[in-house]
């Protein structure tokens, strides 16, 4: 028989061409996957997961994943409200909900979702203040969830989170923010050094109110002193003595 004769090489075309009709119809997707299927141009309902048997040629089969999408936003430079340049990056997470809008909606939904999320980055961040930005971070990410999740709703994209990841300040902003930071340290020591003064004079009066309806207190106070410096390695102790046990004296010098 010989090989090269033109049954053999029909015979050859022929398993060839079974072989690529068979491996072009079966496809296989699996459970995260879903296929969008044209029909000569027009859409049929979707397939999948598991196995499919198309018609090559007449149909085009695109798959389309439907887990969740990490995405990083690319720095951008933002004007704040209050005049100031910074850049901020972010991350969205994103997932697909209804393949047949995300393939004929658009035509390439992971780019236009990138897109849109670096023009609402710079919409929804420039319209805030600087001190909202490092400070509100969890409404300013609630914010921008919504803005994007309502644009892509008719792409078939469901935005579930979004957040701002960096904030990068210029130098002299980061220099100015320290200063801030320091003043306001020294504020409120002093405030907290000025309240225990405040009430430590208030204690001083009430001893003082306490020693004056009692005198008998103000002599226990001159024993207990005494008992605070015995305690001590001193040569001299000094006795202090009521003024009031001079004052018989004093009075007879008067007269």
């Amino acid at each position: 028989m010989n090989l090269f004769s033109p049954f053999f090489t029909g015979f050859i075309l022929i398993i060839f061409f079974a072989f690529y009709i068979l491996t072009s119809a079966i496809k296989i997707l699996k459970e995260y996957e879903r296929g969008v299927v044209f029909r000569l141009g027009r859409i049929i309902p979707v397939k999948g997961p598991g196995l499919v048997i198309i018609w090559p040629i007449i149909d085009k089969l695109v798959r389309v994943s439907l887990r969740t999408v990490t995405m990083d936003v690319p720095p951008q430079d933002i004007i704040t409200k209050d005049n100031i340049t910074v850049k901020v990056n972010a991350v969205i997470y994103f997932r697909v909900l209804d393949p047949i809008k995300a393939i004929t909606e658009v035509e390439d939904f992971y780019y236009a979702t990138s897109q849109m999320s670096q023009t609402t980055l710079r919409s929804i961040l420039g319209q805030s203040q600087l001190d909202d930005l490092l400070s509100k971070r969890e409404e300013l990410n609630t914010e921008l969830q919504k803005v994007i999740d309502f644009q892509t709703e008719p792409w078939g994209i469901k935005v579930s989170t979004v957040e701002v990841k960096n904030v990068d300040l210029p130098v002299e902003m980061q220099r100015a923010i320290a200063r801030q930071a320091e003043a306001e340290r020294e504020r409120r020591a002093k405030v907290i050094h000025a309240e225990g003064e405040f009430q430590a004079s208030q204690k001083l009066s009430d001893a003082a109110a306490v020693i004056a309806s009692h005198p008998i207190a103000l002599q226990l106070r001159f024993l207990q002193t005494l008992t605070e410096i015995a305690t001590e390695k001193n040569s001299t102790i000094l006795f202090p003595i009521p003024i009031d046990l001079l004052k018989p004296f004093m009075q007879k010098d008067d007269k």
